[in-house]
């Protein structure tokens, strides 16, 4: 590591002031930005859990292949967000944080916009591709600016506003699919993005960047996060904590009426509905983690009970045979609440590396748990025909949370952690 001055550099208009009470840090406008462009991120992230059986019932889809034809397109998303998170990620520690904010959000609100007029499946797995590339950017850079921007004491706060605000997208989501058509949530996904775009003119970029740009450094080498060994244990270790997070999102609650046919659920089950109650959680959780971590001055304690709570809400889940409707929903709910370490995991990936890479962990870290989804699904639809839904469900959930636990143990402290450092 080579230490440097990184903190006061660059223009800080917009930028919380030293000494500036923890509320207005807070609620500053960087804050404030990252977590409207996470909100939209998340609209436009589960809109597609949302409307996937009318959109693909509105294509031709029946039967079987709704849940088959799914997966491809889920897959083909998260495949592009594996994509773009490795891309924006170097172009965030090479070209600033804030350009990748504007350039991810663009490209995937026109790839909404298109996606509204799709009439083929093969229009529609493409632009689901492109979107997810879009997708990437957003919380990785929105992380990585609120983090060095804020006070190494209060930024779990920052982080905490942005994904708690953040999640609450997907209620929005769910909200506009009850009362428009399919085509018309992706149209307003694009106008939420477009006018977000708006909002960032007033600003800034990070000192820490600004710094770091007049250093004699290489900035977003990806590679050299797989050269060094403890690089890449810290950086492999920082993806699989995140895993039993997407797996739930990803499978449990992306497929709720399947499962609910199979756990002989009464009532009818909709995707949408388990979606909202599901990140309805998250958004508690999300809260409460960050609020408990700043408390208890340490993120893997939070992490920790946080997973212990997620094996428990996804046993409950698979326990759940006969229950109601309303009960189902409110098992997505409690699921959403112990999956609400989605903040603090970003967060102890950025502040495990130095400035130089810390934009593509953030960003790369994330993208590559979401894009676990496509081996977790593929590895979920294998054991299915051989041990049924039930049985693959609960084979990939105890797969994910023992990979979980084993990184999280061989991970540093990073609360307060110092990240005025290159690597």
């Amino acid at each position: 590591m080579r230490p440097g001055n990184l903190n006061n550099g660059g223009r800080a208009a917009a930028a919380p002031a030293k000494g500036m009470p923890l509320y207005a840090a807070v609620f500053s406008m960087p804050v404030l930005v990252a977590s409207l462009g996470y909100f939209v991120d998340i609209y436009d992230l589960v809109l597609f859990s949302i409307v996937r059986v009318p959109s693909l019932e509105a294509l031709g889809i029946s039967g079987k292949a709704l849940m088959d034809k799914g997966v491809y397109l889920l897959n083909m998303q998260m495949a592009g967000m594996l994509l773009g998170g490795i891309v924006w990620g170097i172009l965030g520690d090479r070209k600033g944080r804030l350009k990748i904010l504007f350039g991810s959000i663009t490209l995937y609100s026109l790839a909404n916009l298109a996606n509204g007029f799709a009439t083929t499946l093969g229009a529609y797995s493409a632009l689901r591709f492109v979107a997810g590339v879009g997708l990437a950017g957003e919380l990785g850079a929105g992380i990585t600016l609120v983090s060095e921007l804020l006070p190494r004491q209060s930024r779990g706060y920052g982080t905490m506003a942005v994904a708690t605000v953040g999640v609450s997208g997907a209620i929005l989501a769910n909200y506009i699919t009850l009362h428009f058509e399919w085509r018309t949530a992706y149209f307003l996904g694009a106008g939420l993005g477009f006018a977000l775009l708006l909002m960032r003119i007033g600003v800034y970029e990070s000192g820490m960047f600004r710094q770091m740009e007049a250093l004699d450094v290489r900035r977003g080498d990806f590679l050299s996060l797989f050269m060094d060994r403890k690089r890449f244990s810290k950086y492999i270790k920082s993806i699989l904590i995140g895993l039993p997070i997407w797996f739930a999102v990803g499978v449990l609650v992306t497929f709720s009426p399947e499962f609910a046919q199979a756990l002989h659920v009464t009532g009818a089950v909709s995707a949408g509905n388990a979606v909202m109650f599901c990140y309805l959680g998250l958004i508690f959780g999300d809260f409460t983690s960050g609020f408990l971590s700043q408390q208890l001055n340490s993120r893997k304690k939070i992490v920790l009970l946080y997973i212990a709570l997620s094996s428990t809400a996804i046993a409950a889940f698979f326990l759940s045979s006969g229950i109601s409707a309303g009960a189902f929903y409110g098992l997505c709910a409690a699921l959403g609440f112990a999956i609400g370490y989605w903040a603090i995991f970003v967060t102890i990936a950025a502040e495990q590396f130095g400035t130089n890479l810390r934009a593509t962990v953030a960003t790369t870290v994330p993208n590559f748990v979401r894009g676990a989804v496509v081996p977790i699904t593929f590895a979920f639809q294998a054991l299915k025909s051989a041990v049924g839904i039930l049985g693959a469900g609960m084979a990939v959930a105890a797969v994910c949370i023992l990979a979980a636990l084993y990184a999280l143990s061989g991970l540093e402290e990073t609360f307060g952690k110092h990240l005025d450092y290159t690597e």
